[in-house]
């Protein structure tokens, strides 16, 4: 029978037992990769290099490019790396780390989600005051809170690691997530499914509610306020987009990690999961950046002065000035 001290790594099964199917798929996720990485890499450098996007809406942008790269590489890197290996393992210690830096990001990307949303509401429906209410302290506090309420969520889950796994070292999975290795565990795990409902829940579905509160507010706000069609046409446009984003990242999380576990397999909870851990980090530079006349503008700019050495200069210049 094996035990914590005997199991050494777990098995990945990854998303599909047809080795004919793999090297497309493999195809396919690493471009997925390489426009998530490259997309929130560009928006991240211009927001910082562009002193006209030192604004709260382009800081907490900035946060999030940040996040998505991370988020993805979390995940993404051994799941290419295991479309073409033999023997589909990661070792414990990487298994509770990619738990770890998984509930990490998830849960931050989640609260952020929330403030960005807080943040339009500010701007849209308190436009004379969204300069004293959205200043430069409470935007810094905001992202501070968002990203260690995220850190000390995931240390909740890294108990995992404590638990006894004397089943099976084969994860029905693309990563190490806690559902997967609770399937696997033996003894008491009343604790764990507590914290992943409870905590968790709470924590996705108050960044939900949250969201969709400050966009009903600000759906109201504009068809009370706007006169013109094409002004309220364009603001309902951008409000949808982002919400697009909202919901294709929160619906599958909600339906993981809501849902009770009596009621779920791990086959169903593969598609939700590529849908927000792989397609949403892709989706957000999109949306949040590339619709936006701003961005767009420094990003041409960038491109019209030689491309990306440029801007990782001005970038450094930046960082170097702001910490002086």
């Amino acid at each position: 029978m094996l035990n914590q001290t005997s199991v050494t790594e777990f098995l990945l099964l990854g998303e599909t037992d047809n080795q004919a199917l793999q090297p497309y798929l493999f195809m396919v996720f690493l471009a997925i990769y390489a426009v998530s990485v490259v997309g929130n890499g560009a928006v991240l450098m211009i927001v910082i290099s562009d002193s006209r996007l030192h604004l709260p809406m382009y800081f907490f942008l900035g946060n999030l490019s940040c996040l998505d790269v991370c988020y993805s590489t979390v995940t993404l890197p051994k799941m290419l790396e295991n479309f073409f290996s033999a023997h589909e393992s990661i070792s414990f210690l990487g298994c509770i780390s990619q738990l770890h830096f998984f509930h990490f990001l998830g849960s931050t990307e989640a609260l952020l989600l929330a403030v960005m949303a807080f943040d339009r509401f500010v701007a849209i429906c308190r436009p004379l005051h969204y300069s004293v209410i959205m200043n430069y302290q409470l935007c810094t506090q905001m992202a501070v809170i968002v990203w260690t309420t995220g850190f000390f969520h995931a240390l909740l889950h890294s108990m995992t690691s404590h638990l006894n796994f004397c089943c099976s070292n084969q994860i029905h999975h693309f990563f190490c997530d806690v559902k997967p290795l609770l399937e696997l565990a033996c003894g008491n795990t009343e604790l764990n499914q507590w914290l992943l409902n409870t905590v968790t829940g709470t924590i996705a579905m108050g960044s939900f509610s949250l969201t969709l509160l400050s966009y009903f507010y600000i759906i109201i706000s504009l068809f009370s306020k706007s006169r013109s069609c094409s002004t309220l046409h364009k603001a309902l446009s951008t409000c949808a987009s982002h919400f697009m984003v909202v919901i294709l990242f929160y619906a599958p999380v909600l339906f993981t990690y809501i849902r009770p576990a009596s009621g779920s397999s791990m086959e169903q909870d593969l598609a939700p999961a590529i849908m927000y851990s792989v397609v949403t980090p892709v989706l957000n530079p999109l949306i949040y950046a590339l619709r936006n006349k701003e961005v767009k503008g420094a990003l041409s700019t960038v491109i019209r002065k030689g491309g990306v050495i440029p801007l990782l200069r001005s970038c450094t210049i930046c960082i170097i000035e702001e910490s002086s």
